[in-house]
């Protein structure tokens, strides 16, 4: 395969279904969506029925508490070689380049890999390629089980590039009728069209050399106002962080004895443009199952002075009113817990983010056994439907300004774990390309 180290990439070799394959049955949404509404995904299971798809290939999250587990995981390390040997899944050398349209805008991006040596999610890392919120360790395990013994690799990973001139995935846009067309098709449960093209070995060059501009440490030192010497970071993590961490912890575990060149060494990721206008960037609600306390007394006890509660009409009061506030306090909505809708503030929030100041707040109920469990969930619809339910509540906190990303990651660190979100549930990236790792 051929690789660029100094920006570090790989050009892939993707696998892809044979032609005459159903490819809205083939491709299925990123495994960890719509975990709290198992009809989705008993939907998912309908449309496919008995057809070859990549719902065969990952585990959804919806089921990972679930019995069964060790055997889910060997009937998809099972499919995956079943795919291979029977012709289902064929190889495609070269970067590709991807369009994605629903909600009428256009997403554009390139699928190719990154070196996980030039990769580091740890907080206070200065590497090429970065994290952009906390990774919990925790959360690997489970993820690393799968991913240990499978030969195949199914990215729902995106990256972000800082290019505000659109120097290297837009002008692809341009001369795609120029490409091979590897796949255009419908996606399932209305989740928009999907269009993917080879591109040649001329256009990779084009690639190559405007993401080599976006890594001279002078340009990046003029673009941040940082000096010099500041750490070069040219990919930032968008979706998919503990996916990719978790292909750095199998890589760091296995790499003494399979040698530096093992194709587990790379991951195959999605990169975007964090300027793409067919990007938003929307806020991850928090959704509480199993209260076990008055929610009001523990934010009071958490918070105290700092915290005042006011009750609104209306789930569009409630929104409207978080998403003017500027500045402090910080405002924050609450769904449930005995009053159907209301909106939080704090005085003296602990982080200069009101999403990072709520989860200090819900890592302590958590830890402190004061709920069940937390979901984190796109959408307004769905933070106001389930929160209100008996036993539970919802947060609904504001977003952020994804222009701010990189300076932010650069100047202050990792965010707050499940900060932001690239749109929202049914717009993420669905599973379409495999690759070896093995």
């Amino acid at each position: 395969m051929k690789t660029y180290d100094d920006i570090g990439i790989q050009v892939p070799e993707v696998y892809l279904p044979k032609i005459g394959t159903d490819l809205t049955k083939w491709a299925v949404i990123a495994c960890d969506q719509f975990t709290s509404q198992p009809d989705y995904w008993q939907q998912v299971e309908q449309i496919v029925g008995d057809s070859p798809s990549t719902l065969n290939l990952i585990f959804p999250e919806v089921y990972l508490e679930k019995p069964g587990m060790v055997e889910r995981i060997h009937g998809i390390q099972s499919a995956m070689r079943d795919y291979l040997e029977k012709g289902i899944l064929q190889p495609h050398e070269g970067l590709v380049y991807v369009e994605r349209k629903v909600g009428g805008k256009t997403r554009k991006g390139i699928l190719l890999c990154l070196d996980l040596e030039r990769y580091d999610y740890t907080k206070g890392a200065a590497s090429l390629i970065r994290a952009t919120e906390g990774t919990i360790v925790e959360r690997l395990p489970p993820r690393m089980k799968i991913r240990q013994g499978a030969v195949l690799e199914l990215p729902h990973i995106l990256v972000l590039i800082d290019d505000p001139k659109g120097t290297v995935i837009e002008p692809l846009g341009k001369v795609k009728e120029k490409l091979e067309k590897l796949y255009d098709f419908e996606l399932m449960l209305g989740s928009g069209h999907l269009a993917g093209y080879v591109v040649s070995e001329t256009v990779e060059e084009e690639v190559i050399s405007a993401l080599r501009g976006l890594a001279r440490p002078e340009t990046f030192a003029a673009k941040y106002g940082v000096g010099a010497d500041q750490s070069v970071l040219l990919f930032a993590m968008g979706d998919g962080n503990h996916s990719l961490a978790t292909a750095k912890a199998v890589w760091e575990k296995i790499k003494a004895h399979v040698g530096i060149d093992h194709p587990a060494r790379y991951a195959l990721v999605e990169i975007e443009n964090v300027h793409d206008e067919g990007l938003t960037f929307e806020p991850i609600h928090r959704l509480l199952f199993g209260l076990k306390g008055d929610i009001f007394a523990a934010l009071k006890s958490h918070f105290g002075a700092g915290f005042t509660y006011t009750p609104v009409s209306s789930a569009v009061e409630m929104v409207r009113r978080v998403d003017e506030a500027k500045g402090l306090p910080q405002a924050i909505g609450l769904v449930g817990g005995r009053r159907e809708f209301g909106v939080v503030e704090i005085d003296h929030p602990s982080s200069n983010l009101p999403v990072g100041t709520l989860q200090a707040f819900l890592d302590v109920l958590m830890k402190e056994n004061g709920v069940e469990k937390i979901d984190y969930v796109h959408g307004q619809e769905v933070v106001c439907t389930l929160g209100a339910q008996p036993g539970n509540a919802g947060f609904y906190v504001p977003g952020m300004e994804k222009a701010d990303l990189f300076k932010t990651v650069i100047l202050d660190g990792v965010l707050p774990r499940k900060t932001f979100s690239m749109g929202e549930a049914h717009e993420k990236r669905f599973y379409m390309e495999a690759r070896k790792i093995s």
